[in-house]
């Protein structure tokens, strides 16, 4: 049991100190004044006095909305420090009221938080020709902010702006997008880009019977699949098992940027029999997901 609590203790303290804790600005208080007098920090930072003269000081914000001291009100023997939190961005200016002259005078600058910005999309796996919505917030909630939708699509370099779209009154924004293959997506508002979402898109495969024994099948995708293979195939109860494998040739009925790959072909296989067409991911390359038609009767 004592091993127990000492790996548990061990433990919590790892996870305590895997959390990042705010920083502290530190303020000296001497007997020429304030060093720094100026100080800088990030929204949800602090500031520390500290008091190493050998008489006392007080510390008086001119303006102490949005401005919380411990100690409160902040009277500072010689050693004793005090820290000061704020609640907004901002300029704070404080004093020694019983000290004379302008080094007793001093300013803390409160930067705002940098906006972020989050991004899903649904869904993350489509057929070619589909569409997803994607979505996200700004962190500021701000209205009317430009949100650059951005692609980087599978065998490209870079990532190129394909729409952009505004905030809504709670910094909330949607998108629809039609990848035409597999595709990762961010977004950007100013110099803040989220993280990414990645969609995948599989070639639409029809498949349909056209005669006794005899089939049509054609596949939609940004590429051609001429030259490339499907595979016929039958349900046998349990179980999808190959037929035949067909070769594709090339369509003219696609329109652009669709291209449509098909073949008409015979197979002697019963009436009533479950039926459908896969085209494997070594025919489709890197850039789809294998992709799988509808089922049909023989």
């Amino acid at each position: 049991m004592r091993k127990f609590l000492l790996l548990f203790a061990a433990a919590a303290a790892l996870a305590v100190s895997g959390v990042a804790a705010a920083a502290v600005a530190t303020v000296t208080i001497t007997k020429a004044g304030y060093v720094p007098g100026a100080t800088t920090i990030p929204l949800g930072d602090s500031v520390q006095f500290v008091n190493s003269d050998s008489v006392v000081h007080q510390i008086v914000f001119k303006a102490s909305t949005g401005v919380t001291c411990t100690p409160n009100p902040v009277v500072l023997q010689p050693t004793q420090t005090a820290s000061c939190t704020f609640q907004t961005a901002g300029s704070y200016s404080y004093s020694d009221p019983n000290a004379k002259g302008n080094s007793f005078k001093g300013t803390v600058t409160v930067s705002a938080a940098p906006d972020s910005i989050s991004l899903t999309g649904a869904p993350r796996l489509i057929a070619f020709g589909g569409k997803v919505a994607l979505s996200g917030t700004l962190s500021s909630h701000k209205t009317g902010e430009n949100v650059d939708v951005l692609a980087l699509q599978c065998g490209s370099s870079a990532a190129t702006k394909v729409l952009t779209v505004q905030t809504a009154a709670n910094g909330s924004f949607t998108a629809a997008v039609q990848p035409l293959m597999n595709t990762t997506y961010s977004v950007k508002v100013r110099n803040t880009t989220s993280s990414s979402a990645a969609v995948s898109v599989r070639p639409k495969v029809r498949i349909s019977r056209v005669a006794a024994h005899r089939y049509t099948v054609r596949v939609s995708a940004a590429v051609t699949f001429a030259g490339k293979y499907v595979s016929f195939q039958r349900y046998n109860g349990t179980r999808w098992i190959a037929i035949k494998s067909v070769l594709l040739g090339a369509n003219a009925t696609g329109e652009a940027p669709t291209i449509v790959s098909g073949s008409t072909f015979r197979s002697g296989v019963k009436a009533g029999l479950r039926m459908r067409v896969v085209i494997g991911q070594a025919q489709v390359g890197t850039c789809y997901l294998p992709g799988i038609s509808n089922t049909i009767l023989s």
